[in-house]
């Protein structure tokens, strides 16, 4: 049995985003966000197709200009003409219902809308503006995100709950404070939006803050509140290894728990770096956890004093991104072929038992070794490589392993 299957989920309500289900029974869906400015259409609409190439299911863009509002139906015809039609959620905050007003076919265009609670306005005219929004929401029958930040907390809500605190005979922690504003936030603004006409299995919360502990705190309570499908992200993840790791130390918590129906892994990318290593991280969480498979998973050691070359390491990396770049047409051609395991391992002591394991493997001679490479196939050897060119055969025999394999007769 899968972990997804065994895994027992927080029960949410199924949302429907131009196609893609978030929610209910459905996988964890992977999304991601372009960098670009939404009024540069064709870059907007290069990036958001290869975030839709990399895996990303859903793709945000930002709206906050009138320009933007009026280039998202060109950018969604142009990646109608590419071959990606990726649903798109626009991300608005403070003049989203301007924009919206003006500018319908974006309203009409957008798969979903993303609202920040915090940033729709002030008093009354906080409320007015997103009934505004909610009515556009309902009136073109979009699902709305209802995205709360720490960064961007509701003011008026936090001066509130600030001042009912300072009359308690125990008052909160300051900590204890902001975690029950964020929650508050997210779960009336959900009640308001069902109350302007926003279907119940339209919504889907959010909760994000900087901190795993935080995070983890918030989204369980949320989780145990309501029945929303609920979007995981550590929000200003950070750069680099850091932004990764904290994000799967927060979001493996979670998912673990059967909490979360769609991610977003919001890396800062290195300067020039593509923007797809976010999506790649996402499917990488989600695949090492056993609930759902993106991508064959290679196997590799980690080398020590018996693998002074670097031959097996050179190896594994060019399989993996070697096969990352096939399963655009593989998903297409070999059903399950993503759920392979290759194996490329440095030596005698793990080399040959790893590669028994996996669907096919080889074990590369390691210092002082005999120089030869035994390939498995199915936990049977079939195959002994020599000589200079055994990482392009070796390459030839996984490409031939899935063809035998997962192609259909």
């Amino acid at each position: 049995m899968s972990v997804h299957n065994a895994l027992k989920r927080h029960k949410t309500v199924a949302v429907n985003v131009a196609g893609v289900v978030v929610g209910g029974d459905a996988p964890v869906v992977v999304q991601s966000m372009t960098n670009t400015d939404t009024a540069d259409v064709v870059r907007t609409a290069v990036q958001c197709a290869e975030l839709a190439q990399a895996g990303s299911e859903l793709v945000r863009i930002t709206v906050n200009t009138l320009e933007a509002a009026q280039a998202v139906p060109e950018i969604v015809e142009r990646l109608d003409k590419m071959g990606s039609p990726v649903p798109l959620i626009g991300d608005f905050h403070y003049n989203g219902h301007k924009l919206l007003a003006a500018v319908p076919e974006c309203a009409q265009t957008l798969a979903k809308y993303r609202i920040n609670p915090g940033n729709v306005g002030r008093g009354k005219r906080r409320d007015e503006q997103f009934a505004q929004m909610i009515e556009f929401a309902c009136e073109y029958n979009k699902p709305v995100r209802i995205g709360v930040n720490w960064g961007s907390l509701d003011q008026e809500l936090l001066a509130r709950k600030l001042d009912e605190n300072s009359k308690l005979s125990q008052p909160l922690e300051l900590e204890d404070l902001m975690h029950e504003a964020l929650i508050e936030s997210a779960l009336t603004s959900a009640a308001k939006a069902e109350e302007y006409g926003l279907p119940h299995d339209h919504i889907i919360l959010s909760c994000k803050l900087s901190g795993v502990q935080g995070l983890v705190r918030a989204y369980r309570d949320m989780a145990s509140r309501c029945d929303y499908p609920l979007h995981l992200g550590l929000t200003e993840a950070g750069m680099g290894s850091k932004g990764i790791v904290a994000s799967t130390a927060a979001l493996s918590i979670l998912l673990q728990e059967g909490i979360g129906d769609t991610i977003r892994i919001s890396l800062t990318p290195e300067p020039g770096a593509p923007r797809e290593k976010e999506v790649i991280v996402g499917q990488e969480i989600l695949q090492a956890m056993g609930l759902r498979s993106f991508t064959p998973q290679v196997v590799a050691c980690p080398g020590c004093g018996r693998t002074s070359s670097d031959y097996f390491q050179k190896l594994a990396e060019q399989i993996q991104n070697w096969l990352r770049e096939q399963m655009p047409t593989w998903k297409e051609q070999y059903a399950g072929v993503e759920s392979m395991s290759v194996a490329v391992m440095g030596c005698v002591v793990n080399g040959p038992g790893e590669s028994k394991h996996a669907n096919i493997g080889i074990s590369l001679p390691g210092s002082g070794e005999t120089p030869v490479a035994p390939v498995y196939e199915d936990g049977e050897k079939t195959v002994t490589l020599k000589g200079d060119n055994i990482a392009h055969e070796f390459q030839a025999m996984v490409d031939a392993y899935v063809q035998r394999t997962y192609g259909v007769d």
